[in-house]
């Protein structure tokens, strides 16, 4: 495992953690995460060695927590940018309805995990398709 890429490559989850708070809006959102992703992919395609869809998936459990940490910190201004994710609180047991920040931490693995299904085929994907540098001796 290629730790010091799939950590190089989670400071993009860092990024869009403090971006999506204020400055990216909930609907536009997604087409950056498009294109981090298929960079991703290129990069985990062109660099590792092989296990390209696990390098991909846990690209994405680290960005889990950096983005998690970051929306539990500044939750009320997360909430107030995308009313759509405070709406999903609505759906929740009683129990976590008194706790959005518990919520969060609870959801943020289950969507890391999901997105990190997403990454790891675009990663395995990839992998078929970019040509690895030849070092010459």
């Amino acid at each position: 495992m290629n730790w010091k890429i799939i950590f190089q490559l989670s400071i993009f989850g860092l990024i869009m953690a403090f971006a999506t708070v204020q400055l990216i809006p909930e609907r536009i959102e997604p087409v950056f995460w498009l294109f981090i992703f298929a960079f991703c992919a290129w990069v985990i395609a062109k660099v590792c060695p092989g296990k390209y869809f696990l390098h991909g998936f846990l690209v994405s459990m680290v960005n889990c927590i950096w983005i998690t940490a970051v929306h539990v910190i500044f939750r009320m201004t997360y909430v107030a940018h995308h009313p759509q994710m405070a709406s999903i609180n609505t759906n929740m047991p009683a129990s976590l309805l008194s706790h959005p920040r518990l919520t969060m931490v609870i959801m943020g693995p289950i969507f890391g995990a999901g997105f990190g299904v997403i990454l790891g085929l675009f990663s395995f994907i990839a992998s078929k398709i970019v040509k690895k540098d030849q070092v010459t001796v």
